[in-house]
């Protein structure tokens, strides 16, 4: 028995893989990385897994899209092989006496990648049919798509090695067979080879059917043995070279569909890339490779330090290329000025007009004015946010926008309710074609942006040279926020591709309501008030200074900051985003400011919409009180109310040391609603007119059946999301609307 053990020690994949463990182990991050990914560990709020489990490519999860991951997959793997045996071959040089060496360690290093492929088609069979809800036959398909493109890059790479071999073998068989050469180029006297201490193999797979006992190969000197694995080492990097430029051309053409890969294959090719780079430096620096490293980071530091690299993301149709001291100052003294009384006196008389303007276009002497809150959540919640409102505006026979002042909000439902909102425009503009209610709306939403933004980030931020697009006479650089606006355009049919200037006119005859958007300033976590009209009234709370000490600025007019930079001419989907940027998935918007400042999601700071709702409505409560008959506030949120929802739990000894550090991460949106509960019943109390809050809700009928917090939906969650609609508390909500839209 311990003789079977012995072998079986000495078996040269089971070698392998104690070898990779015991060195080099930051090569098996990436391995870990991926099996935890499927198995909905990394990074699952965010969906990861469904890149690689549902990978779309022109918009829809084929075999072509898995075919595609297939080679990514193939490429991922022969990096692994390349990179591992370019580091491990001086403790397996037998190999080198056998022909085709490097398919041979392929062989024997397949132990790792065959467990990863039978754990990602376990993974893939269990997506498609529990949340793509796939048939049997469409999962067969997609399976063989994969296997094919998978077979097809591993055929291509061991063609291109056997040519390898077969070139290197015509090179030395002059060299072996020519004693006098022979000697002459490698001495007996010459270093001899010793014996690895990390690993001893007896036996090694000479085809995946065959065992070898491994030859003795103490007799060749050193130098004739490294001399065979350094020509297969050149062969080896110039696959990965090629594997490089594939990624810069993927970036380059990136704005064609065709090269909008699934974000799972420039991942894996991403991480192919990545470990022959860390390969070569372990390899060719040894252990210098941490200094290295740090005289590298120290080398970008400086050049982003004094701007010789610009690698931060842009507002798009804002002007960046004025000198410096045209941009605006972003301090105390500037921020109280553009909130003067006279500057307030002012905006309010301009709001006051359009709010005479929208009352003008009610029925009623005293209509109630509706305001719409809609939270953050990703593709969840624009896609909860249009169902909802497609609803609610069939139950006020069509009225819902005409009945609506203002929609305020965060990230994903502001992404849902800026679509309904220009859909609605364009109807009442003359469009007959656009039916509010059908369901190809919500599915235009509901469309994938993740698999666009991580393949840009990976081929085009990472990768290939910049590329430059132009917004007027402005240049921008194309990276992943230009390719999750594109996404984003193409989904909505080109509705939202707009200028704030496009749409200032409809909005101050209130043709249609305000829309607010408020990314949150990293600086001070100030909130950046973006709007078509001057909204200094909605820069600090309404307070009576005689009273109570100046309060400074909590928020800034977006408009009136960068009067001198063209904000009218900013993007509506530029807009969209900065109010949706969630940390690392897109790129905080920096701005051209004194000192610079940068922008992220608004979620932050008020994922609900309702902290500007009502001190919008503090602001005029006046007139409120004079020329409305109550107030509605209708909140759309992509979670349950109440705090219950994702308790902060842990039931490993690290919570002693995480839990201080987590706490406020897990329930920083529960605080805000504990705040905003606090400041509405306030408001409430002191508005003088009826104010009534109608909350609409995404909860899903059981807990693991919630759609994921991220930029790409799974047919199940779509069907899970739109089922949301028809609980208990939603109904009762539409039941309350529906009374209230109808004057009953």
């Amino acid at each position: 028995m311990m003789r079977i053990l012995r072998s079986i020690y000495y078996f040269f994949p089971i070698q392998l893989l104690l070898l990779h463990v015991k060195k080099f182990q930051v090569l098996l991050i990436f391995w870990i990385i991926l099996f935890s990914t499927l198995n909905g560990g990394f990074m699952q709020t965010y969906g990861a897994a469904a890149l690689f489990l549902s990978p779309e490519y022109l918009g829809d999860v084929s075999p072509i899209s898995a075919s595609i991951v297939g080679i990514a997959t193939g490429i991922f793997i022969m990096a692994w092989n390349i990179t591992t045996f370019i580091l491990f071959c001086r403790h397996f040089r037998f190999l080198a006496t056998t022909t085709r060496p490097f398919l041979k360690y392929c062989i024997n290093n397949a132990g790792l990648p065959l467990i990863f492929l039978v754990f990602y088609f376990i993974k893939v069979v269990q997506f498609s049919a529990n949340k793509e809800l796939l048939p049997a036959g469409s999962i067969i398909l997609l399976s063989l798509g994969f296997l094919a493109g998978f077979i097809f890059i591993i055929t291509v790479s061991l063609f291109y090695f056997f040519r390898a071999d077969q070139t290197i073998i015509r090179r030395m068989t002059p060299v072996i067979n020519n004693p006098k050469l022979f000697k002459s180029r490698y001495r007996k006297e010459e270093v001899k080879l010793n014996e690895s201490r990390l690993m001893r193999v007896k036996w090694y797979l000479n085809s995946p059917l065959t065992i070898k006992p491994t030859r003795d190969v103490a007799h060749y000197s050193k130098d004739f043995i490294e001399s065979i694995f350094n020509r297969h080492h050149i062969a080896a990097v110039l696959s990965i070279f090629v594997a490089f430029i594939f990624l810069i051309t993927v970036g380059f053409f990136m704005d064609s569909r065709y090269f909008q890969l699934p974000a799972a294959a420039s991942i894996l090719v991403f991480f192919a890339i990545l470990i022959s780079l860390s390969g070569a430096f372990s390899y060719f620096l040894q252990s210098w490779s941490i200094p290295f490293f740090v005289v590298v980071f120290f080398i970008l530091n400086l050049l982003y330090r004094y701007h010789v690299i610009d690698p931060t993301n842009k507002a798009y149709g804002l002007n960046y290329t004025g000198p410096t001291e045209d941009r605006p100052f972003y301090d105390q003294q500037t921020l109280r000025q553009l909130c003067s009384d006279s500057v307030l006196a002012k905006d309010r008389a301009n709001m006051v007009e359009i709010l005479e303007r929208w009352k003008a276009r009610q029925k009623e002497s005293r209509p109630l004015l509706y305001l719409v809150n809609t939270s953050g959540g990703g593709n969840r919640s624009a896609t909860f946010t249009m169902s909802i409102l497609q609803r609610l505006d069939s139950l006020s026979g069509g009225q819902l926008m005409r009945k609506t002042f203002l929609i305020t909000g965060a990230s994903g439902g502001m992404l849902g309710a800026a679509y309904f909102r220009e859909l609605s425009r364009e109807r009442d503009g003359g469009n007959h074609g656009i039916h509010l209610q059908d369901h190809r709306y919500v599915d235009d939403i509901s469309k994938d942006l993740l698999n666009t933004l991580f393949s840009s980030f990976v081929a085009r931020d990472l990768a290939s040279p910049a590329q430059k697009f132009s917004v007027g006479k402005y240049e921008y650089v194309k990276d992943r926020g230009f390719a999750f606006e594109q996404k984003l355009n193409a989904n909505t049919h080109g509705i939202l591709n707009q200028q704030l200037k496009d749409l200032a006119a409809d909005e101050k005859a209130a043709r249609m309501p305000l829309m607010l958007f408020n990314p949150i300033i990293t600086r001070d976590s100030r909130a950046l008030i973006i709007s078509t009209q001057p909204v200094s009234f909605l820069m600090r709370p309404r307070y009576d200074s005689t009273r109570i000490p100046m309060m400074d600025p909590d928020a800034v007019d977006f408009g009136a900051l960068f009067v001198q930079q063209a904000p009218m001419n900013l993007r509506l989907l530029t807009a969209l985003r900065m109010n949706a940027t969630f940390p690392y998935v897109l790129p905080n918007v920096w701005l051209p400011t004194r000192p610079v400042v940068d922008v992220m999601d608004a979620g932050f700071r008020d994922n609900f919409g309702e902290t500007n709702a009502v001190r919008f409505l503090n602001a005029f409560r006046e007139w409120l009180q004079e020329n409305t008959s109550g107030i509605v506030l209708l909140q759309i949120r992509d979670r349950k109310s109440g705090g219950w929802e994702n308790p902060y739990e842990s039931d490993d000894i690290t919570e002693i040391i995480t839990k201080p550090l987590l706490l406020l991460q897990d329930n920083w949106y529960k605080m805000q609603e504990y705040n905003q509960d606090d400041l509405l019943s306030l408001s409430q109390t002191g508005m003088g007119i009826p104010f009534r809050k109608l909350v609409f809700q995404y909860v899903p009928k059981t807990e693991d059946a919630g759609a994921a917090l991220n930029f790409h939906l799974t047919k199940q969650e779509k069907l899970n999301i739109t089922g949301a609609l028809d609980n208990r508390e939603n109904q009762q909500a539409f039941g309350q609307f529906r009374k209230l839209a109808n004057g009953l």
